[in-house]
């Protein structure tokens, strides 16, 4: 039996996020029922701002709430040193290991072509453009740990030697810690800093 439309219609809301089974969707409805309406009204008015009050970072595509992430205007990174993700979840578990003092590069995904996804769909174009400058002297490529993710790291490599980049750019992939197929958003901080310790050259 289906609940009462307005229930349903928020049920039907969270069973679209990833990782929310009906039951989860129904039970995260029910406990905002019960929840007072002022906060209630916060939560939905924090929803309403989310899109609106946050940006792309105009240099690694991070999300940010000015032109350029907190991680890009700070002085003190690394700015020759650039970590490659998928995602800015990544860049935040990275971030939460609180062991890496460079910039970053959000692809936006991986290569994926079962799903549709090209390198054309990613921000692969923006990276090379970033790196023809001359100021990243190391690239680390840290997409995860699975077919799309290495997918992803071999079509970066093999771009660089098309516009021939490997002899000034250092290209190295994240190592030990990470077993193949784990999502790096999902690692602790220390086993993502073992990685970054352990990155070999490509």
């Amino acid at each position: 039996m289906r609940s009462i439309r307005p229930v349903q219609k928020v049920i039907d809301a969270f069973e679209a996020l990833p990782g929310i089974g009906p039951k989860s969707a129904a039970r995260l409805a029910y406990y905002l029922l019960n929840v007072p309406q002022e906060k209630l009204s916060k939560f939905s008015e924090a929803l309403i701002r989310l899109k609106k009050d946050t940006k792309l970072c105009s240099l690694c595509f991070n999300v940010g709430e000015e032109e350029f992430c907190p991680v890009c205007q700070d002085e003190s990174r690394d700015k020759s040193q650039v970590c490659v993700v998928e995602t800015s979840l990544d860049l935040l578990a990275f971030e939460r290991a609180d062991g890496y003092k460079g910039i970053y590069h959000v692809l936006g995904g991986a290569v994926a072509p079962l799903s549709g996804i090209g390198p054309n769909d990613l921000r692969i174009p923006q990276l090379m453009a970033r790196l023809k400058t001359g100021e990243i002297k190391e690239l680390i490529l840290a997409t995860n740990p699975n077919m799309e993710g290495e997918a992803t790291a071999m079509y970066i490599t093999e771009r660089m030697k098309e516009m021939g980049l490997r002899d000034t750019v250092k290209v190295t992939r994240i190592g030990r810690g990470l077993p193949t197929g784990a999502d790096i958003e999902y690692a602790d901080g220390q086993t993502l800093t073992r990685a970054l310790e352990g990155r070999g050259e490509m």
